[in-house]
């Protein structure tokens, strides 16, 4: 009886380890199965809007790429973390994440952050796909950090062209933010505006969320500038816009990416129409698979993307093309294969349009000329990339 007792219980025991090992198997199984991406992102503060957007275009991404069986048969894990929109809080975010291993980390979009947060990824050897855009960002050297945006060496000079070409102006004042984007945009439209015999007629600075324009209009006014050139943030561009409207100012005003967008169309109303940028991303772009993603964002999320959307979309894609073109799950590998690379969006549609990359992490494609008519951007121009052959 003692021994069919303890059989018995032998039998129990040996069942129960059995499926406790079938248990961890499988649990292992299944994390083998999921590849966990972070995304350290502004999602309060005044970087709200941009970083939500940013989300938003990666979880649209994420979710088309499980639905297809995700990466190398990996289904991504996302998580989001909030930097709040504080270089101090995106750069305790960003180490909180490393500390759990990732083969690469999504985020964050204001250059600030990026350039605080790009040593701790570079240390760690893990590659940050981000979308700040300050020109400093991929002049220090890191191997581990990608663009998702032109740079403002790349897109300004651009900018620049139209000054001369298409406005014919000979003095451009130039309202900037006082951040470490505004003050890269800063230096470089005003260095290629001079390179271009265009002279700084007024040379303004604007503090971040500051919320009364009323002085920046009048130094520009005063300056008798043929056009004005405006590089800050969306609440802050609107606002601008709409003082411009206010005190009945006529001249051009011309600027990067954020003046066009939907944002800042929204917050502007009609103060917003006749506004001119150059944009690298925009839903509006006539080309299918960007009409594609439009319709799809719209769907998902009941609102049209900015450009941070399109960033955040195309560099989830991106991740998966290399990361198949390299074939395994291998950060440095998948940082050397960055450089010089050439994508196709034939190849991986999420890409949207066909980019390359440099040594530096710098990417070039094509982008367009836009201005807002009746409260909606369009496109004018499309412009090929610099390196076109």
């Amino acid at each position: 009886m003692i021994i069919k007792t303890l059989n018995r219980k032998s039998v129990v025991l040996a069942s129960a380890l059995v499926m406790g090992s079938f248990g961890l198997m499988l649990s292992g199984a299944q994390a083998q199965q999921t590849l966990y991406l972070p995304n350290v992102v502004e999602l309060s503060g005044p970087g709200a809007v941009s970083g939500t957007n940013w989300r938003d275009g990666i979880t649209l991404a994420v979710e088309e790429i499980n639905a297809k069986g995700g990466i190398l048969g990996r289904k991504i894990e996302l998580e989001n973390l909030d930097t709040q929109s504080d270089a101090g809080i995106s750069r305790a975010q960003m180490q909180k994440v490393l500390d759990k291993n990732p083969y690469v980390v999504l985020g964050p979009v204001f250059s600030g952050s990026v350039l605080v947060d790009m040593a701790l990824t570079a240390q760690a050897e893990v590659p940050e796909i981000m979308g700040g855009e300050a020109a400093a960002i991929t002049q220090k050297g890191s191997k581990y950090i990608f663009r998702t945006a032109f740079g403002q060496q790349t897109s300004i000079p651009k900018l620049a062209n139209y000054f001369r070409d298409g406005v014919k102006a000979k003095t451009v004042a130039v309202v900037w933010v006082n951040n470490d984007f505004g003050k890269g945009g800063r230096d470089l439209i005003i260095k290629s505006l001079e390179a271009r015999g265009i002279k700084i007629g007024a040379d303004i600075s604007s503090d971040p969320g500051q919320v009364d324009f009323s002085s920046v209009v009048i130094k520009a006014k005063q300056s008798n500038g043929d056009a004005l050139f405006a590089y800050t943030n969306e609440e802050e561009s609107a606002r601008l816009l709409r003082e411009l409207k206010k005190q009945g100012y006529s001249k051009p005003v011309i600027g990067e990416t954020v003046l066009t967008s939907q944002k800042v169309i929204e917050l502007a109303g009609d103060a917003a129409n006749g506004a001119i940028a150059h944009v690298g991303l925009t839903a509006d772009a006539p080309q299918p698979l960007v009409k594609k993603f439009d319709e799809a964002f719209q769907k998902e999320f009941k609102t049209r993307s900015d450009h941070n959307g399109l960033k955040g979309y195309i560099g989830m894609y991106t991740v998966k093309a290399v990361t198949e073109k390299v074939g395994k799950f291998d950060s440095k590998a998948f940082a050397a294969a960055m450089k010089n690379v050439s994508l196709s969006a034939k190849t991986t549609p999420g890409l949207l349009l066909d980019v390359s990359y440099d040594a530096n992490g710098d990417l070039d494609r094509e982008s367009y000329l836009t201005k807002v008519v009746n409260g909606k951007q369009v496109v004018s121009e499309i412009l090929p990339p610099v390196n076109k052959k």
